[in-house]
C-alpha cells in the first residue's frame, strides 16, 4: 500500500518486492481527463494528490477543460505545476455577488446569467456580432456566441509549450474534425503541440468558435469522445499502465421528474460518453490478447517458430492495465448549469473532492491486489457518491 504522506522520495524500490514498489516504478502512469468546463477543478485536485504522493504522470490525455489542465501540467516543470493550476483556476473564478451568500438559489441564478452574458475574464467573452441573428455571417473562424481570445492569452502566459515538446510527460489532446466528424488526437510524441491544439480541444460549439490547425477547423473533442481512453489501448507499443480516468459526469443518476432535472440528467448521460461500454469492450479485447499469448506458450517450439504461427502470435499481448476511475461527486443543489459554475465555492469544493478521492485511491492501492492472469484490463470503480461538505 502506498503511504502518500511519506512517498515523495521512493528511490529504494529495487530493494522491495514488486508488489510493494511504487506504482510510478511498476507502471506507466496515465491521466485521462474528461471535458466538463468548471467541473475541471476536480482534475486539479486529483493532480495535487498525485503530486504530493510523489507520482508524476508519464502521459496525460485530455479533452476540452481536460486538455487545458493537461497542458498546464505538461507545460511546466514539476515544481511549478501546482502553482500554475492554482493560478489558472483563480483566474477562472466568477466574483460572487455581495449580499446573496445566504440565498443559494438566487446566487446561483445571478452567477449563471452573469457568466452567460458577460463571460469569464481570462477564458471567454461575448461575441457581439453573434447576437445580430442566427443567420448573420460571422465567418468560419468566428461562428460562435463567444470569443476565446482571453483563453489564448491565459494559456500563453501559464504554459511553456516548448516544455511539452520534451514529452515528459507526453501530452495528447482530442479534437473533432469539423468537415469529416472524425476524432483526431494530437500527440506531443508526433506533433509540436501549440496553444491552438489545446484551444481546438476546448472549442465547444456553438459557444466557442472552431480553431484552425493546418488549414482545417476543429471543435471540442468531447462531442465525439469525452473520455478518450481508447488512445491508451490503441497505443503502439502498449505498456503496463496505471490509468487514472477522471470523470466529472455521472453515468448513473435518478429518473428526472421535471424539465430542470431532465436537462441535468441529459447532460450527464451525453458527456459521460459511454465510458462503461468502452472499458467493457477493451477488457474483452485485451483478455483475448492474453489468451493468444498463453496458447502460444503451450505450442511446441518448432510450431512456434513457423512463420504463420509467429504472425498470429503478434496478436497476443501480455501488458496489464489497471484503470482507476475517479468520479466527481454531486454537490448540493447542482443542476445542468454546473459546467459553468465558476463560483469560488464551486471551484474549491470540486478541487477538494478530487484531492480527497485520489488520496483514498492511493491509500487503497487496489492495483496491488491479486488478479486473474488472463485479465489485461482491471477496472477499479469508485466508492459511494458522497458530496463534500461546504465549509
Amino acid at each position: 500500500m502506498l503511504d502518500v504522506s511519506k512517498s515523495r522520495h521512493i528511490g529504494d524500490a529495487q530493494e522491495r518486492p514488486a508488489s510493494e514498489a511504487s506504482p510510478a516504478q511498476r507502471f506507466q502512469i496515465v491521466l485521462v481527463f474528461q471535458g466538463g468546463g468548471a467541473l475541471g477543478a476536480y482534475q486539479a485536485g486529483v493532480y495535487r494528490a498525485l503530486h504530493e504522493g510523489g507520482i508524476e504522470p508519464d502521459w496525460i490525455i485530455g479533452t476540452s477543460i481536460g486538455a487545458i489542465n493537461a497542458s498546464l501540467i505538461a507545460g511546466n516543470e514539476p515544481e511549478h505545476r501546482l502553482d500554475r493550476l492554482e493560478e489558472f483556476w483563480r483566474r477562472m473564478e466568477r466574483k460572487e455577488f455581495w449580499g446573496l451568500a445566504n440565498w443559494p438559489g438566487l446566487a446561483d441564478t445571478a452567477s449563471y446569467w452573469s457568466t452567460l452574458l458577460g463571460g469569464i475574464p481570462g477564458f471567454f467573452e461575448p461575441n457581439p456580432l453573434a447576437f445580430l441573428g442566427a443567420h448573420y455571417p460571422l465567418g468560419r473562424d468566428s461562428a460562435a456566441f463567444y470569443s476565446t481570445a482571453p483563453l489564448a492569452k491565459t494559456l500563453t502566459e501559464l504554459v511553456d509549450f516548448a516544455l511539452i515538446a520534451r514529452c515528459t510527460p507526453r501530452l495528447t489532446v482530442g479534437a473533432a474534425h469539423v468537415r469529416t466528424s472524425e476524432m483526431r488526437y494530437f500527440d506531443s510524441r508526433e506533433t509540436a503541440i501549440t496553444v491552438q491544439h489545446v484551444m481546438a480541444s476546448g472549442a465547444l460549439p456553438p459557444a466557442f468558435p472552431a480553431v484552425r490547425i493546418d488549414g482545417e477547423l476543429y471543435w471540442d473533442g468531447g462531442i465525439l469522445s469525452n473520455t478518450p481512453t481508447e488512445a491508451i489501448f490503441d497505443d503502439n507499443p502498449r505498456r503496463d499502465s496505471l490509468i487514472f480516468a477522471v470523470h466529472m459526469w455521472n453515468p448513473m443518476g435518478p429518473e428526472p421528474e421535471s424539465i430542470w432535472e431532465v436537462l441535468h440528467r441529459q447532460k450527464d448521460i451525453q458527456y459521460s460518453s459511454r465510458v462503461a461500454s468502452h472499458i467493457a469492450r477493451q477488457r474483452q479485447v485485451h483478455k483475448l490478447r492474453h489468451v493468444v499469448s498463453e496458447l502460444v506458450k503451450l505450442m511446441p517450439e518448432d510450431t512456434r517458430n513457423r512463420p504463420v504461427v509467429k504472425d498470429l502470435a503478434e496478436y497476443g499481448c501480455l501488458t496489464r492495465m489497471h484503470v482507476v476511475q475517479l468520479l466527481a461527486p454531486r454537490l448540493d443543489n447542482e443542476n445542468h448549469t454546473k459546467d459553468i459554475d465558476f463560483s469560488p465555492s464551486g471551484i474549491r469544493l470540486r478541487w477538494q473532492a478530487g484531492y480527497a478521492d485520489t488520496r483514498r485511491a492511493l491509500q487503497r492501492a487496489a492495483w496491488n491486489d491479486a488478479c486473474d492472469p488472463l485479465e489485461g484490463v482491471i477496472l477499479h470503480a469508485p466508492g459511494p457518491d458522497v458530496a463534500p461538505a461546504a465549509e
